[in-house]
């Protein structure tokens, strides 16, 4: 820290010229200012470098909370052949090439008289027109409310996995079908046999998904029913609708049809914003702060303190301050705590000053003077008690 001489100031008069907070602001705060865009700038770059690319519900590919990836790997980790398909015509050929179980998570975009078509045994998992196409001969039900239920049936993949999350829809089966983990009037999972294979439809496929998976049996009633033995071909929704479906479109997203040098615009636009702010804004300088040579003497504060008490009448008030500063000064000498009752100060005053306890109690804790005279009263007798205090 360096010291001055104060211009024109008296012999030895000095001051400091270390540097203040507000001054090292002043100095500092462009650098903040750029550092503030740079990271708005990197955080923008990570947001629209992901190409905004969406989560995918019960997918195996997808890694987020509503993705079904855990499960997927867990899957093939027992063996089980995983084949991702996004199209009827995939999953047909795959059907063709031998026994298989086919898992649909999702008919939106799809074929499905061309996907009822296709033989063996089928898994609908949570799509209601999924269910109502694949499962024609389920009675669906929705509003049932998913979560952790027991099985309450005789299927094995069930029983052995016991509670699981379930619900969604309420769906009932044919004669002869098994129904578990009942919700609403029917259940959340039935399961059927039919002409060409085994029919199993589920309400709701939170239970597969990687944030619900480790959860109750989920991980084991997914592996009981999917985990075979034999190939799985896992349909899930095409990425984008099929261009025979939207005429006109070319079937790509938003931001394959983005130019490429529109991030780059951005990013300079947000760095104009910022450089126009902080040209245009108003700049006052700094504070001049200047040293008064004014003392106020303690007498003058208390004086001026009671001139408003007096002019507000507010007797109550001051007789509170009073006996508050009375209690707080005598309680350290009477050998008593911070927290001491009332109880306690009044018959260690009346102790060490030989007054009545009535009269101490009157005097600290008692209503407030009527008037002037009163409060003039009270204020010399609690300092007539403080002086007795001090004076033993």
């Amino acid at each position: 820290m360096s010291v001055l001489a104060r211009p024109g100031g008296g012999a030895g008069e000095s001051f400091s010229t270390s540097p203040t907070a507000r001054s090292a602001w002043r100095s500092s705060r462009m650098i903040v200012l750029l550092g503030v865009i740079v990271v708005l700038i990197a955080v923008l770059g990570v947001l629209l470098g992901s190409g905004g690319k969406p989560a995918r519900a019960l997918d195996p590919a997808d890694t987020s909370l509503v993705g079904a990836r855990a499960l997927a790997e867990l899957l093939r980790d027992r063996g089980v052949t995983v084949e991702r398909v996004d199209s009827v015509q995939a999953a047909a050929a795959k059907s063709a090439a031998g026994d298989r179980l086919l898992l649909v998570t999702d008919t939106a975009y799809l074929d499905t008289d061309g996907l009822a078509a296709i033989p063996g045994d089928r898994l609908v998992v949570g799509d209601f027109f999924g269910i109502e196409a694949l499962a024609g001969e389920v009675d669906i039900e929705p509003g049932a409310r998913t979560r952790s239920r027991e099985p309450e049936c005789g299927l094995p993949a069930a029983r052995a996995a016991g509670s699981a999350y379930m619900g969604g829809l309420a769906l009932t089966g044919p004669p002869g079908a098994t129904g578990c983990y009942p919700a609403g009037d029917g259940h959340a999972l039935v399961t059927y046999r039919t002409e060409t294979g085994v029919v199993t439809a589920v309400g709701d496929g939170s239970f597969m998904t990687n944030q619900r998976l480790a959860e109750d049996g989920n991980a084991a009633l997914a592996l009981n029913l999917i985990g075979t033995g034999r190939p799985v071909t896992w349909l899930v929704r095409p990425q984008t609708p099929p261009a025979a479906d939207l005429p006109g479109e070319s079937g790509r997203s938003m931001y394959e049809l983005m130019p490429g040098s529109i991030r780059w615009a951005v990013y300079m636009a947000i760095v104009a914003l910022a450089v126009t702010a902080f040209w245009r804004g108003r700049r006052l300088g700094p504070v001049v702060a200047e040293r008064l040579p004014v003392i106020v003497r303690a007498s003058e504060t208390v004086e001026g303190r009671g001139r408003l008490y007096r002019a507000r009448r507010a007797r109550e008030r001051a007789a509170d301050a009073l006996r508050a500063g009375t209690i707080d000064r005598l309680t350290p000498r009477l050998g008593l705590g911070p927290g001491a009752g009332r109880h306690e100060v009044v018959a260690a005053l009346a102790a060490r000053t030989g007054q009545e306890s009535q009269s101490v109690d009157a005097a600290l804790y008692g209503p407030p003077p009527a008037d002037d005279g009163g409060l003039v009263a009270l204020a010399g007798h609690l300092d007539f008690m403080e002086r007795q205090i001090s004076e033993l």
